[in-house]
């Protein structure tokens, strides 16, 4: 298809060579970053950051903290410009443990490519990188310093990313985060709920279960009384949604359990909301007063609201994907994603910029080819396009 030129600077879908980012993103998804493994996390950045070798993109690197992962920061700032830049936000880390690939490795069938981590997210955070790095190769002055955050402990909280996360968010002009689109609309993301996280462990006394059963207080029956009040309050608060999705306890058949514990999931459409039923969980009280429980945990990501800024950001979006040839449908996500971080802030974000596909965390995790370069015309025109920023900003700055 002949390349259409009525945007100047702008590439279409058609200009973008297809195979060559497919070919990255595999390199990237064969290079196995689950979270809790800092040695390959670094072994990756070292990759990337050997990739923008001689061009004109600063790279700070955050060195592994315990358990966790570095972390990676690009700023391309060409001309000097001192406006907020565009902040670009993609995690690295995979919830697939290293050797998956051995046994799932990545193949092709038709448009889908399957790999582990390719969908959530090595696809999109490879696009926006990728690009980030050809306007560096081309000497491009884009209108705004662009900055590409690659953070590795998102599937896992992002509790040592978090600041620096709200650092880079507070200072830009408005964030793209390349995580994948949604559904086969191949629809863009304006709104995620928040996410809370609990721990609740119960400490009762064991017992022998035949000879002296009413000696014993069973902290498997007190959670299991608390399992259910805590799945009650799903309907009687609209604004909130609760899944026990853990339980552990006990030690054997015969013994009166002294310990059980449950994990609480709980997402939420506003922040008040969120505040009130944290403190709820966490001053929840036993049902036998002979059975103590402890309760910790909180909530890890605010909402995200569908904001007027984050329309106005949207609605640009939306018209820009139109003059490039394609439909950007948007939704909302129970999910969450670094982008609850920056939204809070007040920042205009808009989520859900990667490849379509299917399976985030499941053996079926796959992309679709024939979004990749939709995609990262996508987003290359967000970034060298002085109408389009004015535009998603309402010309504020």
């Amino acid at each position: 298809m002949p390349a259409d030129h009525s945007h100047p600077g702008l590439l279409t879908p058609s200009e973008i060579d297809e195979a060559a980012f497919l070919e990255g993103i595999v390199e990237w998804v064969r290079m196995e970053t689950p979270s809790d493994r800092p040695d390959l996390i670094e072994r990756f950045f070292d990759h990337v950051q050997a990739s923008f070798e001689g061009l004109p993109v600063s790279i700070r690197r955050l060195p592994p903290r315990g358990d966790f992962g570095g972390h990676m920061v690009l700023t391309y700032a060409p001309g000097g410009s001192n406006l907020p830049p565009v902040l670009v936000m993609g995690h690295i880390d995979t919830v697939w443990a290293a050797g998956t690939l051995e046994r799932r490795p990545i193949r092709r069938e038709g448009d889908r490519v399957y790999g582990p981590g390719i969908y959530d997210m090595k696809a999109g955070s490879y696009i926006a990188t990728e690009t980030l790095r050809q306007l560096a190769m081309a000497g491009h002055v884009p209108p705004r310093p662009i900055v590409v955050l690659l953070n590795s402990d998102e599937e896992i909280g992002s509790d040592s990313s978090r600041s620096l996360i709200e650092e880079l968010a507070s200072k830009a002009a408005f964030v793209l985060v390349p995580e994948p689109a949604v559904g086969p609309r191949i629809a863009a993301v304006t709104s995620r709920k928040g996410w809370g996280r609990f721990w609740i462990r119960a400490h009762g006394r064991s017992a022998h279960a035949g000879g002296n059963l009413a000696e014993g207080r069973s902290a498997i029956r007190e959670i299991a009384r608390q399992i259910i009040d805590i799945e009650g309050l799903n309907g009687s608060v609209p604004e909130a949604s609760f899944n026990v999705g853990t339980i552990r306890g006990g030690t054997r058949g015969n013994v009166v359990p002294a310990e059980a514990e449950i994990e609480v999931d709980m997402r939420m459409t506003d922040a008040a909301t969120g505040e009130r039923m944290m403190r709820h969980i966490l001053s929840l009280t036993p049902h036998d007063p002979d059975v103590r429980l402890a309760i910790t945990g909180g909530i890890n990501r605010p909402p995200f609201l569908r904001s007027p800024a984050v329309g106005q950001l949207y609605e640009s979006t939306r018209t820009l994907a139109g003059e490039l040839g394609f439909e950007l449908p948007e939704t909302a996500r129970g999910g969450v994603s670094d982008g609850n971080f920056a939204a809070a802030l007040g920042r205009p974000v808009l989520d859900g910029l990667g490849c379509g596909g299917h399976g985030a965390h499941a053996e079926d995790e796959h992309i679709l080819v024939s979004t990749i370069a939709s995609r990262a015309a996508l987003i290359h025109a967000m970034l060298v396009s002085a109408d389009f920023q004015s535009n998603a900003l309402g010309r504020r700055n």
